[in-house]
């Protein structure tokens, strides 16, 4: 798709994602460095941003000294970094005690939960994860589905995108989402499809899979009947088609216009754009 001509608009509002960080207490673990040379990129190429979206496993293993090396590696690029949201990752909560993790996770974070939901420069930001110490799937309460249903209704507009984010993704929709490729992960899966097919306005961002941004289905359309659905790669390592595990680290840049959403893959350890991965999500959404 060529971005030449959508490029010449100032967009209305922009922010950044990152996902499956899984920073280590070693600071010069692969890993923390690149968490470190992805913020570098942001900080260079995101003037005015609504902020940084994180997806989850932010850390490896939920240990405390793993959330010291998050902020460390934060504190190292203080300036001019957006402010950072995060999502709860399995690898953050499902290694150990839920409610010490949890509450570790909370408090290293500054998130006040497992769900929770911002209004930024006028647009809805809603995250939500998993109640249970799962070490792999996501566990959705009838709370929390209730919350996010009444959520992504509040002050809706078709016309008007509404940004969600989960770390696990909905069972054979992105990358790495194949059943067969033992990665499905959310134990509510046709609720959470039911809420979805009510508000289509909705981009989904997940993370979990790390598969690569340059696979086919780094997208899932929503065609205006559900959500439209992003894969986000990871910034520690990435995961191919092929099976197989790959050093790199990549996620999107996203800018708000007033008719689009677009999606820019971004390659942070070159500092180059994904050409394969470059998405306009028009708006208002419409059954196609």
């Amino acid at each position: 798709m060529n971005m030449n001509s959508a490029e010449v608009a100032k967009p209305l509002a922009s922010f950044q994602i990152i996902t499956d960080t899984h920073v280590t207490a070693d600071p010069n673990h692969e890993y923390n460095l690149n968490f470190g040379q992805a913020l570098r990129d942001i900080v260079s190429h995101s003037e005015g941003s609504s902020g940084i979206m994180h997806i989850g496993d932010v850390t490896d293993h939920g240990f405390p000294e793993e959330y010291e090396e998050v902020r460390r590696i934060l504190s190292l690029h203080q300036a001019g970094l957006p402010t950072v949201r995060f999502t709860l990752g399995n690898h953050d909560v499902g290694l150990g005690d839920w409610h010490s993790r949890l509450a570790l996770y909370a408090s290293r974070t500054g998130m006040p939960g497992p769900y929770h939901d911002h209004w930024i420069d006028g647009y809805h930001f809603i995250f939500i994860g998993t109640e249970e110490n799962l070490p792999l799937f996501c566990d959705l309460s009838k709370e929390q589905l209730q919350w996010l249903d009444l959520k992504l209704g509040e002050k809706a507009s078709p016309d008007k995108p509404v940004f969600l984010f989960l770390h696990q993704p909905l069972k054979d929709t992105v990358a790495g989402s194949l059943e067969s490729q033992e990665w499905y992960g959310v134990t509510q899966d046709q609720e959470l499809r039911a809420i979805l097919s009510k508000h289509p306005q909705t981009l989904l961002f997940t993370g979990h899979t790390h598969w690569e941004l340059e696979v086919d289905n780094t997208m899932y359309p929503g065609h205006g009947e559900t959500a439209t659905m992003f894969n986000a790669a990871s910034v520690a390592y990435l995961w191919t088609n092929e099976d197989e595990r790959r050093e790199g680290s990549q996620g999107f840049y996203v800018e708000i216009y007033s008719d689009k959403v677009l999606v820019r893959g971004r390659n942070f350890k070159t500092g180059t754009w994904v050409p394969s991965a470059q998405y306009e999500v028009a708006f208002p959404a419409v059954r196609v």
